[in-house]
Parts: structure tokens; C-alpha cells; sequence
């Protein structure tokens, strides 16, 4: 059977471009429009709402996340070495900016904890570099003022020059300075990736390598949070190492742990996991989930006020937390410059992130996204914010899924959180005054449950996939014990290269004829299946390139139990010796044979085939080393009077095969040579032979 191929029209790229440059640059009323409501989802969904349908399920979901909000934004501000205040602002501005931009009905974006560390760990080491002290607990001396600056008496400045910058600016001002910067820079690589539509690099993140991450950065953060349970005074490491370094510290100081800290922490613990545990039995039967952190930092805060626990037993505490808006402010252009690289991971994550989310939940409930718009909605939640003292954003899995579970229907719900936050800005900051800071590590340790709890399912991965698995414990190894930026990295190039090696040494088979049809099997994994006298089928599972040449040849001569250039080689070796016997007029051979036991020896005892058939179903492209291996292959064979077949070939292997000349110049001998079905191909042997 020879089929014969569409003659596809040649496209003027040329042509396409100028055409596509013509209507995108061109300006109607109509075009502008449509620009507007892609930009801005927000304008095509709103006008349809359903108010009477959406606004309870939206409203409720909007309250819960909201309340949670607020104390998961003030613990998350000691992963990102900030003030809560800062927190509470990115909290706000990205559920409005989100609301606008994005085209997710459900899912929660605002401060997330590994952003925080990854912000943090920038923030950190931005300070030390510029002779500040990590200490939490520093004096004001070192230029801690208050937020606005504007109280004399806290406003000691800290002389700072470095790399242009000279100006008169506390710790908390740098800190917050370098936050805003990395937070730019994050949002501009956002919004440049979706201009060149680059989100496919979210692709070479697999699940395995952001699982990984997560709970090796999850063991980061559980150690960053440790010194503040057990309320030691260690110094907050920095570099590669953190993990190992914070716990050998912990334990050298382990003695001057504060009593009135552990019992704290004790207790919020066993609470808060009590709390959880009862929740997620029976989540069927609550309307919404309990408030628990909400209340324990309530009742934290009661008791540290009311004890004076602060004064008395000197327990640290978050401090004064202001109300109002600060002033907007560019971010610095200086530090965007030391910033810039750290940005791109952070940018990379947040988005895959945000968009994994996105489209999980548009399949669960039936809608779709837009990848694209997504990378501009999360990279304007960074960008806008920047201006208002707020740090990088990212999509949520728990806070989702409450918003899910408590009826979220539309981002309305994200405005009533943002109007939640909103409150406690301007109204009720100043009360979280004495709230201790094991309270706020308690609830971020408790929060890393789902992320630890990856641990327990190794065993499983295991057994689904073991390089998965390999995957993933060098993905989360590398994040916990290296950095966080270090073992994404790892994680994306390690899992390349198992890509690599699987491609490089793939399985290969020969097959047998089931009984009675016309299908082939692997003969090693299959019983009862009977072999083609005269034919090997071979079957090689990958793509031929130069990667995977030398394999393919050694498995092939393996299987095949013949190498046909040694084969060659010996017959030319054995013609020489008796062409040489033959002039000096013995008829007996080097070996002691005569002449016509000689050409018996020459057909070697091992080629029990005569036609080798090739199964390409499993190989997807052929590159220029793959279409010279075949060639060779037919060469080799051909000189021992073996034919070489091809079956089951896509059109992409054919097409390189006809250009790369294997079928010969005018592509004559092609329907002797390759065929639609291994079974086709063997017929054609047998009526050769």
C-alpha cells in the first residue's frame, strides 16, 4: 500500500507577518473596546452578574477569607522580614487589582508563604550587606523609626552608600525599600512574559519539581520560625546552608529558651492542629470553616496585654502597627539593579503558581482562562502595589479552597476580603500591639501541614514512578538544604535531564507475532507469542538522535545477536587468507578445510534472518545523525544480503527520511522499503524470500 500525500500550500511567512503587524497596529472604536474588556475581564463578567444568585456565596466567602487574611498577613510578614503593616497592604491591593485583571473566578490571590520567604531571604541579605542587624529585636538606634518618619525622636538615620545610593534611610525604610524593588522587577518580568507570550516555560515545571520545591521550602520556613517558638535571640542566617546553620544555632541556645514562649506555642499548636483535624472530618457538615486563627490571636493577644507578658516575661512581641496609608513611592532604580536576578525566580513561581490554580479550579467548575491574561493580572499585582509599599503576590491552594468551600462565585468575594483588610488598616492594627510573635510562628508552622504532609505520600510516588520520585527528593533536598532559588533550579534541570537519559537509553525489544493476527509484542514481556522465521522485528522506543545513536546500533546488534560490520570484517579477513592459500596452489585452507568446507565457514552459523524490520511507530523525529544511522544500517545489512524494512513510520519521520535521501534519489524503491504495518512488512519478507 503506498499512500499518497496532500500537497499542502506554501504559506508567504512573509506575507502572515505583515498582515498580523497590519491589524494589530491598526485603531477602531471596536478594536479599542475589545482591548479594554480583555485587559480588564472584569468589564465583560459584572455587567452579567447574578445578584440574587451570586451575592450570598460571594459575600460569606469574602468575610471568611478576609478574617483569615488578616492574621495569616501579619505572621507571613516575619517570613518576609517586614514590618504586619506591609503585609496587610499587599493583602488589600492585590484582591482589588486581581478583581479587575483576572479571569479566574475562584481562586485567592494576596501574600502566600513561600513568596514571603523568597522575598525575605533577599530582604535579609540586601540588610546585612549593608551593615544593618538581622536581630528582630534591634534597637531604634539603628534608625527604626516609625512608619511615616515623622516623629523626631525615632527618625537616628543610617547613612547608606552603595552602588549610588546615598541617602538617610532606617532599617525598616531599606527593608521595605528592597521589597518594593524585587516586587517591581518580578511584576515587570510578568508583564514582559505575557507581551512575547513566554508562559510556556511554566511547562518545564512539572509537578514533581513544584512539589519538591514546596515542601523543601515548607522545611525552610518550619526552621526560619522555630527561634521565635521556643523565643531564643539567634541571628537570622543567610546564604546556602540556612537550614543546617539555624538548627545548629538553635541548639547551641537551645538554654535560653523562654518559658512563657514554649508553653505559648504549646498551646496554640495542640489548638490550631485540633482545630484543623476536626475541620477537614467534618467539612461536609460546617457551612464554612472555623475562624481559629482569627480567635487565637484574639485571645493571644488578650492574655499578653492583660498578663504583660512582654514586660514581665520577656516575650517578643510584633509591636506598634500603625493605621492609615503611607504615602505612594517609586521603588528604587539603584536596587531594582541588585535585585533584578533574584526577581526572575520569584517571577516564575509566582505566576506558575497563580496559573496551575487558575486552571485547576476553571475544570472543576466548567470555565476557562487565559493563560496570558493571567500573567498580566498577577505581574500588575505586583507592579501597582510596589508603589504603595507592598511586596510580591501569588495565587494560594488553601486560601482557594476556602473560597470554594464557602460558596465563591465571582471575584466579588475577593473585593470583600480587600474591604475586610480595609478595616483592620484604618481602624484596628494598633490592638494587635501585644500580640506575641510565637503566636504568628504557630499559625505559619500549622499552615505547612499540606506541604509537609508530602512525606507521607513518597511511598506511593514510589510506586506510580520512581524518577518522579528521584525528582522530587532532589527538588525539595536542594530547596531546603542549598536555598529555595538554588533548588528550583536544580529541581527544573534535573528533571531535564531524566527526560534526557530517558531518551538516550530507552527500551528496545524485539517482537513476536501473536497467535493467529497480526499484531506484534514485545517477545520478553508477552508468553505464547511465535517468532517470523527469517525476520527480527526490532522495536526502539524514543526518537533517533545524536544522543541515542550508539545505543540504538549496540541494542540492535545485542537483540539481533549480529554486528554486521564485525560480520564484514571477518569475511573479508577469510577471503584474504584464501585467496592467499589459493596462488601458492594449497586447496587446503588456513583453518585445515577444504574449498568448499570454506564457503560453508563464510555463512556464519548466528545470521539466522534475512530480513530485518524495522518498527518506527515510537519514534517521533529523526534528526540528521538518526537519518545517517539508518542509512548506515541499510548499507551494513545490504552487504550481507539482508533487506532492511521500515513499518509504521508518522509523516515527520518519512518526510526527514525523503530529504535526507534514505529512499534514493527519485524515491523509487520507497514502496519496497517502507510500510503502513509490521504485519504488511512481513508479508512482503516472505513473499522475498
Amino acid at each position: 500500500i503506498l499512500m499518497e500525500r496532500k500537497t499542502h500550500a506554501k504559506i508567504n511567512r512573509k506575507e502572515v507577518m505583515i498582515a498580523k503587524l497590519r491589524k494589530s497596529c491598526s485603531c477602531t472604536p471596536q478594536k479599542l473596546k475589545n482591548f479594554l474588556m480583555d485587559f480588564f475581564p472584569v468589564l465583560r463578567w459584572l455587567p452579567k452578574y447574578r445578584c440574587k444568585e451570586y451575592i450570598w456565596g460571594d459575600v460569606m466567602s469574602g468575610l471568611v477569607i478576609g478574617i483569615i487574611l488578616v492574621p495569616q498577613a501579619i505572621a507571613y510578614s516575619l517570613l518576609a522580614g517586614l514590618k504586619p503593616i506591609y503585609s496587610l497592604y499587599t493583602s488589600f491591593f492585590a484582591n482589588i487589582i486581581y478583581f479587575l485583571m483576572g479571569t479566574s473566578r475562584h481562586v485567592s490571590v494576596g501574600i502566600f508563604s513561600l513568596i514571603s520567604l523568597m522575598v525575605g531571604q533577599v530582604v535579609d541579605r540586601e540588610l546585612l550587606l549593608a551593615g544593618f542587624d538581622l536581630n528582630d529585636d534591634a534597637p531604634p538606634a539603628l534608625g527604626d523609626g516609625s512608619l511615616q518618619n515623622d516623629n523626631l525622636s525615632n527618625t537616628t538615620a543610617f547613612n547608606i552608600t552603595i552602588v549610588g545610593i546615598n541617602a538617610e534611610c532606617g532599617k525598616e525604610c531599606y527593608a521595605i525599600g528592597i521589597a518594593t524593588a524585587l516586587t517591581f522587577m518580578a511584576g515587570v518580568y510578568q508583564v514582559l512574559m505575557g507581551i512575547f507570550r513566554l508562559g510556556f516555560v511554566s511547562m518545564y515545571l512539572s509537578e514533581s519539581v513544584l512539589d519538591g520545591f514546596a515542601t523543601g521550602a515548607s522545611l525552610t520556613i518550619l526552621t526560619a520560625q522555630v527561634k521565635y517558638l521556643i523565643g531564643i535571640k539567634i541571628p537570622r542566617s543567610q546564604g546556602h546552608g540556612m537550614l543546617v546553620i539555624t538548627w545548629i544555632n538553635i541548639f547551641r541556645n537551645i538554654s535560653q529558651a523562654n518559658l512563657c514562649d514554649v508553653i505559648t506555642s504549646a498551646i496554640c499548636i495542640v489548638v490550631l492542629v485540633t482545630a484543623k483535624e476536626l475541620g477537614d472530618r467534618y467539612k461536609h457538615k460546617l457551612k464554612f470553616p472555623l475562624p481559629t486563627e482569627l480567635v487565637v490571636i484574639v485571645v493571644a493577644t488578650l492574655v499578653s496585654h492583660y498578663g504583660k507578658l512582654n514586660e514581665v516575661y520577656a516575650s517578643s512581641v510584633s509591636g506598634a502597627i500603625p493605621t492609615g496609608f503611607i504615602p505612594p513611592k517609586v521603588p528604587e532604580f539603584n536596587l531594582m539593579l541588585r535585585v533584578a536576578l533574584d526577581a526572575l525566580p520569584l517571577a516564575i513561581v509566582s505566576f506558575v503558581f497563580t496559573v496551575s490554580l487558575s486552571e485547576m479550579f476553571a475544570k472543576k467548575y466548567a470555565y476557562t482562562i487565559r493563560a496570558n491574561q493571567e500573567m498580566f493580572a498577577v505581574g500588575f499585582c505586583n507592579i501597582i502595589p510596589s508603589f504603595f509599599h507592598s511586596f510580591a503576590t501569588s495565587a494560594a491552594l488553601a486560601k482557594t479552597l476556602v473560597k470554594t468551600s464557602t460558596g465563591c462565585q465571582t471575584q466579588i468575594s475577593g473585593v470583600i476580603s480587600a474591604l475586610v483588610v480595609l478595616l483592620v488598616l484604618l481602624f484596628l492594627a494598633p490592638l494587635f500591639y501585644s500580640l506575641q510573635k510565637c503566636v504568628l510562628a504557630c499559625i505559619i508552622i500549622v499552615s505547612l501541614r499540606g506541604a509537609l504532609r508530602k512525606f507521607r505520600d513518597v511511598p506511593a510516588r514510589y510506586r506510580v514512578n520512581k524518577v518522579d520520585t528521584l525528582v522530587w527528593v532532589v527538588t525539595m533536598s536542594a530547596s531546603a538544604l542549598v536555598s529555595t532559588e538554588i533548588g528550583l533550579l536544580v529541581g527544573i534541570v534535573f528533571s531535564m535531564l531524566c527526560i534526557i537519559v530517558r531518551t538516550q537509553r530507552p527500551r528496545t525489544a524485539l517482537l513476536g507475532q501473536i497467535q493467529d493476527t497480526s499484531f506484534y509484542e514485545d517477545d520478553s514481556e508477552y508468553e505464547n507469542l511465535s517468532t517470523v522465521p527469517k525476520v527480527k522485528i526490532f522495536r526502539f522506543e524514543a526518537p533517533l538522535y545524536y544522543a541515542n545513536r550508539n545505543y540504538f546500533l549496540k541494542s540492535l546488534y545485542r537483540l539481533t545477536n549480529l554486528d554486521p560490520n564485525l560480520e564484514a570484517a571477518r569475511r573479508k579477513k577469510y577471503e584474504k587468507k584464501e585467496k592467499q592459500h589459493l596462488k601458492k596452489g594449497n586447496h587446503r585452507t588456513a583453518n585445515g578445510l577444504g574449498i568448499g568446507e570454506t564457503t560453508l565457514q563464510l555463512v556464519p552459523k548466528q545470521i539466522d534472518f534475512q530480513t530485518l524490520v524495522l518498527d518506527c511507530s515510537s519514534i517521533s523525529f529523526l534528526d540528521t545523525t538518526g537519518v545517517n544511522t539508518l542509512k548506515e544500517i541499510l548499507k551494513d545489512y545490504k552487504n550481507l544480503n539482508i533487506s532492511v524494512l521500515l513499518a509504521c513510520c508518522n509523516p515527520s519521520v518519512i518526510d526527514s527520511l525523503k530529504r535526507g535521501g534514505y529512499f534514493g534519489k527519485d524515491f523509487g524503491c520507497m514502496q519496497e522499503m517502507l510500510f503502513y504495518s509490521i504485519h504488511n512488512a512481513v508479508l512482503f519478507a516472505k513473499d522475498q524470500k
